[in-house]
């Protein structure tokens, strides 16, 4: 299989294939939930439950990925989860009753937590090393992911409906992604050591590296830098999730578009995520994290309040795309911070973002229900101007363009 010459290069191609495939998996059971609740006769509550599961297994596996961050390092939790959750749509397949899946998608909730933590820390790592941003493009392969296969699974819904054959064959695809991915990740979750004092590409001392290298030894209270960036996260994804969750209802029942248009808003909101996320690295470059993530969710914010004040399916459709524009950076800037931190820091954030994506959208459907949609939706604009006020407490790294350039007068 061909592999580029340049370092860089390669090892971001060997992690996009780990996002690809998280994007993927996820896609694909969940293309395929109307075949599973008829097989195993389950009610819509049930379904709802069988959801819960994998978020709860996801948010509650904090004890565990940070232990076997600190054991095994990013590369090899990376691999063995990714391995496994392909393994586990056979074992979805050919799950016989309610109690079995129940298990199952608790399971694949705390690989989701593995692998989600291990590639991010692959990421951020990958950025300092070569001192070059490519956290945003990686986070758009997992919507690439997704997309192929829910093109995939249209395609095997059209030529059986067999889930077990589906599953077999997204297995073998994520199999070959994982062993692309083997060669290519890096085999250690820290830059190379600089001089003394010297400030790195995540814009951090190698005493403050050193430093925090021994407050990882043991358990200790977060910081309070800590807990601004899992406040970040949170809110962040609170406003992803309840954007998918709730624009096409919004559309169809308070905007009034017809049943063909209601889906453009999810449509929207995920493109203006990908294009977003392709250039957002070198914005990162150029303007450096914070003001990206504060500008970009205040953008988010504002735009999506004034879509609802405005009213009508134009202004909710240019809404959403400020929303998705805005959003879109949050979350890859913030794993870049919290993975300068430590991996401790990194699998707290990163659960705390699962938890924003599990209780964000049935909370927003709880004001919805109470207050009106409008008003549900007005929460999400809120979610994301916390997200900026976070920012700016934020201690963000150095646009690499900078340390560059920093280096450079160093080494002459």
């Amino acid at each position: 299989m061909w592999r580029p010459n340049d370092p860089f290069r390669k090892g971001q191609l060997a992690i996009a294939a780990l996002f690809c495939s998280l994007g993927f998996q996820y896609a694909t059971w969940a293309s395929r939930l109307p075949s599973i609740k008829a097989h195993l006769g389950l009610t819509t509550a049930e379904v709802g439950l069988l959801l819960m599961a994998t978020g709860v297994g996801a948010a509650a596996s904090f004890p565990l990925v940070a232990m076997l961050m600190r054991r095994l390092g990013s590369r090899r939790l990376a691999l063995g989860s990714a391995v496994c959750l392909a393994l586990l749509l056979l074992v979805l397949a050919a799950a016989p009753d309610y109690p079995v899946a129940l298990v199952v998608m608790a399971c694949d909730g705390v690989l989701v937590g593995c692998l989600n933590v291990a590639m991010n820390a692959q990421g951020a790592a990958l950025e300092v090393r070569h001192g070059r941003n490519a956290m945003a493009k990686l986070h758009a392969t997992f919507s690439g992911g997704s997309l192929f296969a829910a093109l995939l699974a249209s395609g095997m819904n059209a030529m059986t409906s067999t889930v077990a054959v589906h599953f077999g064959v997204a297995t073998v695809l994520l199999l070959a992604l994982a062993g692309y991915a083997r060669s290519g990740l890096l085999t250690g979750d820290e830059a190379k050591p600089h001089a003394a004092g010297e400030t790195d590409a995540a814009g951090v001392t190698d005493a403050a590296t050193a430093n925090g290298a021994r407050r990882r030894t043991r358990w200790s209270l977060p910081s309070r830098m800590t807990l601004w960036m899992c406040c970040a996260m949170a809110f962040g994804t609170v406003t992803e999730g309840a954007m998918n969750d709730w624009s096409a209802l919004y559309l169809k029942d308070v905007a009034k578009a017809s049943a063909e248009l209601a889906p453009m808003g999810i449509a929207v909101v995920s493109c203006m995520m990908v294009v977003a996320r392709l250039f957002a690295d070198g914005w990162r470059d150029r303007w450096g994290d914070g003001p990206i993530v504060r500008l970009g969710s205040a953008l988010a914010g504002v735009g999506l309040a004034l879509a609802l004040l405005s009213g009508g399916v134009v202004p909710a459709l240019a809404g959403f795309a400020c929303v998705g524009l805005g959003i879109a950076a949050v979350t890859p800037c913030v794993y870049v911070a919290a993975a300068g931190q430590g991996s401790d820091v990194l699998t707290l954030v990163a659960a705390m973002g699962t938890t924003g994506l599990l209780g964000g959208p049935p909370v927003i459907g709880f004001i919805a229900n109470a207050t009106g949609l409008v008003w549900g939706l007005g929460a999400v604009a809120v979610s994301a101007g916390i997200v900026s006020l976070c920012a700016t407490q934020i201690r963000w790294p150095r646009p690499t363009a900078r340390v560059s350039e920093q280096r450079a007068r160093v080494d002459a």
